[in-house]
């Protein structure tokens, strides 16, 4: 017997229809065709338009009856399509009106916001047709990809080491030998490399759909022209980029991505999503009309009373996150990426966004933040916030967590920077940020602080020691873009030299920074490219370079191998060690009985820190009995900090009977005796006195 909702009740120039279900959103297959369903609250007309995949023109325009309008929402069931061969549109009618936010164009063919594969742009950096009428295409997609039982890791997250990267970046350099490079298969092949490393989470720079093609820029220094590398300017939020698909010809680029994801989480790696919801790519008043603009705009965009686009993202519009329709789409793409894709977590680009009223007010309760705090699908998902917006709004410390929201913690990354470069009256701030930012997370917990001295946008680690200011003259701005505020040192000489003694001082200040980042307390991130010393010669902004200044050379590897070493060193003794790896913040008490308080601070003499405005060295004192509240037992961890410009000399505390100072970092000494694989750290001889030089940093593991 054939059942009832596969009847059609109309017919339209040969093509059977009947009215659709308005959930879910988006183009889903049903029995015998594919339901429709679009959202649009000031719409006066709805028309589905239909193309073969690549075609010029459409082969069908159906309109959306009456009787299949449903509330605001326009849904059809249209039967006998061949999904497969199949890119979708609609042109939705309204009134044209921009002073009071309506931008309706029945003549343009605008994209269904919840695509789940979108055409178009299917190889990155291929010509394409500019006078294409419909460039960004929807296109239908079955999630039957066969997981053979994978999940996410739920690996606990102050156990984490996080590795940001650029997916075509890693392995798009002729050096990386993969088959296919700048592709998620490409990154397949290179996960041996990250294992090795020890890093046990990647957070992709955004993967969503995007138009590498927006800009029109050129570098002014070669002629080479820009694009849209990073990829902060969504086209669709619930689709992969094609570009990244070595497979993309063959429309398979969700099942690459979900192979790499697969194979990541065989090898204990999660995968985090660096995610864009503050703004999309229609950009300002001037800017393309692609989806959102054309079928809602007052609903989707925040509008100032003359109907222009609020800027908070500095990219010409900001989404308007806490509508109800926005709020639902933006927890209907994140729950579809979990359980389609099997991400492990997010990190929210411009997250204070997320918290603004539809006048741009900071929300005190912001009902996005608490419904995706709240959310019993993504309950095990890592949400992280980028704490700040375009528009001013930094809540670094205060941003609504609800219990679930860890941050990137941008003053971590600005005290360590001025600590390490030899600014006064840091050492105080410095004892704070190693403990997690009690200041900050009083009510979180260390965990909730992403660590990190370097990232995408800003100097690479290498030029952070290298470079007094930044050289943007390639992004074809001028120089006027990228931050001025990079609390950075160029040991004396503005970018490369052949100087020994520079060279040495910078290798040591770029050894000081890792080591203190893998001593602190909290989560601790790295950029790709970090390990092994990659440059941007100065950059600090290289948001449209799709060339050496992104790509990871792996010929770093062997050339910067002690680089790597260190690192790699670092990594293994993070992990080796639970007291450095704390979900609650220090009591600095002895309420273990050890003898010594979970953690204590020193100057040159033992329990004598310096805390004044001249002061530019610290020592603590991590006593292991303490590990994970006592029910774990760890060894006794001593770090001395040192960014005075001459030599110091510590005392060292006394440790328990039959247990001795052993030395597992010294960035003064030259490779291999600036770090030792946990368990072959040398006795130290003198096990009273230290001498900790100039600009360097000691790590002592007492056992």
């Amino acid at each position: 017997m054939q059942r009832i909702d596969t009847y059609p009740t109309r017919e339209y120039k040969g093509f059977k229809l009947r009215p659709g279900k308005p959930e879910p959103f988006g183009a889903t297959l049903v029995p015998g065709g594919i339901n429709f369903s679009i959202y649009s609250s000031h719409a006066t007309a709805c028309v589905l338009v239909l193309f073969e995949k690549g075609a010029k023109k459409p082969f069908v325009e159906i309109p959306v009856f009456e009787e299949f309008h449903i509330g605001n929402v326009y849904a059809m069931i249209v039967f006998d399509l061949d999904y497969e061969n199949l890119e979708y549109g609609f042109r939705i009618d309204g009134p044209h009106d921009p002073a009071n936010g309506h931008r309706f164009n029945p003549y343009q063919i605008v994209m269904d916001p919840y695509a789940r594969q979108i055409g178009g742009r299917d190889i990155w950096g291929a010509p394409y047709d500019e006078d294409d009428l419909y460039p960004h295409r929807a296109q239908v997609m079955v999630d039957d990809f066969d997981w053979e039982g994978d999940k996410p890791l739920n690996i606990p997250i102050e156990d984490l080491i996080i590795y940001e990267m650029h997916v075509r970046g890693f392995t798009q350099h002729p050096s990386s030998k993969v088959k296919s490079p700048g592709t998620f298969a490409g990154l397949v092949e290179k996960i041996p490399y990250l294992k090795d490393l020890g890093v046990n989470c990647i957070e992709l720079m955004p993967i969503f759909e995007f138009d590498e093609f927006e800009y029109d820029r050129v570098n002014p220094m070669t002629g080479e022209r820009l694009v849209n590398y990073w990829g902060y300017s969504t086209v669709g939020f619930f689709a992969p980029k094609s570009g990244y698909a070595a497979t993309s010809a063959f429309e398979m680029q969700a099942d690459e991505l979900k192979n790499l994801i697969k194979e990541c989480h065989n090898n204990g790696i999660e995968v985090w999503l660096d995610v864009v919801f503050n703004h999309t790519a229609e950009g300002n008043d001037e800017g393309p009309t692609i989806s959102f603009r054309g079928i809602d705009n007052k609903t989707y965009y925040l509008l100032t009373p003359e109907g222009h686009y609020y800027n908070f993202s500095g990219t010409g519009n900001t989404l308007n996150c806490n509508h109800p329709i926005v709020r639902a789409m933006v927890r209907d793409c994140l729950r579809y990426w979990v359980s389609e894709y099997h991400i492990d977590g997010f990190r929210f680009d411009l997250a204070s966004i997320l918290g603004r009223d539809q006048d741009g007010a900071p929300l005190p309760n912001p009902p996005l933040l608490e419904m995706l705090a709240y959310d019993p699908i993504l309950a095990n998902a890592k949400l992280i916030a980028e704490a700040w917006d375009a528009g001013g709004l930094y809540q670094v410390g205060s941003f609504p967590a609800y219990g679930r929201w860890a941050e990137w913690n941008g003053k971590y990354r600005d005290d360590i920077r001025q600590f390490v470069k030899g600014d006064r009256n840091m050492v105080g701030t410095l004892s704070t940020r190693i403990q997690g930012s009690p200041d900050l997370y009083a009510d979180r917990g260390p965990h909730s602080s992403v660590n990190f001295i370097t990232a995408h946008d800003g100097f690479t680690l290498w030029d952070l020691v290298s470079y007094n200011n930044k050289h943007n003259y390639a992004n074809g701005e001028d120089g006027r873009d990228g931050a001025n505020d990079n609390y950075s040192w160029n040991c004396g000489w503005e970018g490369e030299t052949d100087d020994p003694e520079i060279l040495g001082l910078r290798e040591r200040q770029f050894k000081n920074f890792l080591t203190i980042l893998m001593m602190s307390q909290g989560v601790p991130m790295l950029l790709m490219g970090d390990e092994v010393g990659h440059t941007k010669y100065g950059n600090n902004n290289t948001y449209c370079h799709d060339n050496e200044l992104n790509w990871f050379d792996w010929r770093l590897i062997r050339r910067n191998k002690h680089l790597y070493r260190f690192t790699r060193n670092l990594i293994k003794f993070r992990k080796k060690h639970q007291v450095l790896r704390s979900r609650k913040f220090f009591q600095h008490s002895d309420y273990m009985g050890s003898g010594y308080p979970d953690i204590s601070f020193h100057g040159t003499k033992l329990w004598q820190p310096d805390w004044s405005d001249n002061s530019y060295s610290l020592a603590f004192l991590l006593c292991g009995r303490h590990a994970r509240d006592g029910f774990e037992r760890d060894d006794y961890i001593y770090v001395l900090m040192n960014a005075y410009w001459e030599t110091l000399w510590f005392d060292l505390p006394p440790l328990p009977d039959n247990l001795e100072w052993r030395v597992s970092v010294n960035t003064m000494m030259a490779s291999p005796k600036d770090s030792y694989s946990p368990g072959r750290e040398p006795i130290l001889k003198d096990q009273e006195y230290l001498p900790v030089g100039d600009r360097s940093v000691i790590v002592l593991v007492g056992r």
